[in-house]
């Protein structure tokens, strides 16, 4: 699976394709919490680093929604095609094609086909184009690559953001962590 997923990513070993930010992991807390955009306050530090948690929350939101569309385009794609390759063996047929249709959610229509060499695709936003057959065969693989090579690109996206999240988190255990330290050492000492 991991070759696959490689393959669809191809070469490029970007960090992340839809631009996330990478969190940094935060080494030396004394040194991090004494920068001036930090100036040893505690709860502006937790704030800041809850606040990129929460982007990073939505990043992740909406990069599985456009994953589950991806997921269901894919099929659909590939059952026009493989609609497509049937009309193109059948062109030269003198018979008509028996089939059904999808007229809407779980009802079907039958319809009868006579030999075509033109089809028509929706190509969203309510625009359909007819193709020839070929042209049409051309444009489903273009996309259905497209969409494939666009879910590796989620799944590593995801799979760097799940390294955000984890660098964040730890980051806010050890500046909180610092921060009991330095309470309690400052108990100790009066």
């Amino acid at each position: 699976m991991a070759a696959d997923k490689d393959e669809s990513v191809g070469d490029d070993k970007k960090k992340s394709f839809a631009g996330i930010p990478e969190a940094v992991f935060v080494d030396d807390v004394d040194v991090f919490m004494s920068l001036a955009e930090n100036n040893n306050n505690v709860e502006q530090v937790l704030k800041r680093l809850d606040e990129q948690h929460s982007k990073y929350k939505f990043m992740e939101l909406n990069l599985l929604a456009k994953k589950r569309r991806l997921k269901s385009q894919i099929p659909d794609l590939e059952r026009s095609l493989e609609m497509i390759k049937l009309l193109k063996k059948h062109q030269e047929s003198p018979t008509d094609i028996e089939t059904q249709f999808l007229l809407s959610e779980q009802v079907f229509m039958k319809a009868v086909l006579p030999p075509t060499d033109k089809v028509c695709l929706w190509l969203g936003a309510n625009v359909m184009l007819e193709y020839t057959l070929d042209d049409a065969s051309k444009l489903l693989t273009k996309n259905i690559e497209t969409a494939r090579k666009n879910l590796g690109f989620v799944d590593h996206d995801l799979d760097f953001l799940r390294d955000q999240f984890t660098t964040t988190e730890v980051n806010m255990a050890r500046v909180y962590n610092w921060d009991v330290k330095r309470r309690q050492a400052a108990k100790s000492s009066s």
